[in-house]
């Protein structure tokens, strides 16, 4: 499961999208279009620009801006800058030794092996997934939502 600080970050990186390319936002104004906690939100958008998503200025125009395109930013890099490593297991951390607390073999143990499986198709939805890709479904979402006529009778 994400935590707050990602899904804070991706709808704020959504809401940063909305604004011309070339304009750097506030980080205040991202705060209030996404109803998002201010403190917080500098906090995440500070470790998005660390990460080489954003890139910040200081003074009069300044703000944040995309470092890259939308379409280049992948939902992995989102969450790896914002969580470390995505792993259904502590013991298939990139971060600890592949060892099993309760000392199994991993090769032959079949939480270890279905788990797997399981780190490999999330990791390969959000590699293949960018901020675009996001937009994009949220952006169709509501239009077919605003198409529906409710009936009551």
């Amino acid at each position: 499961m994400i935590t707050k600080k990602t899904k804070y970050a991706l709808k704020a990186l959504s809401k940063l999208a909305q604004y011309p390319e070339d304009s750097s936002i506030l980080s205040s104004d991202l705060a209030q279009a996404g109803n998002i906690p201010p403190k917080f939100l500098e906090f995440i958008l500070n470790s998005l620009r660390k990460g080489g998503v954003l890139q910040s200025r200081i003074g009069k125009g300044g703000g944040y801006r995309f470092a890259l395109h939308p379409n280049k930013i992948t939902i992995a890099r989102v969450v790896r800058i914002l969580e470390g490593d995505f792993s259904p297991l502590q013991c298939m951390s990139e971060y600890t030794p592949n060892v099993c607390e309760e000392g199994n073999d991993p090769t032959c143990c079949g939480i270890h092996i279905v788990m797997a499986d399981l780190k490999r198709s999330i990791a390969s939805v959000l590699e293949n997934t960018t901020l675009a890709d996001l937009i994009e479904h949220e952006d169709s979402a509501h239009r077919r939502q605003l198409s529906i006529i409710d009936y009551n009778i």
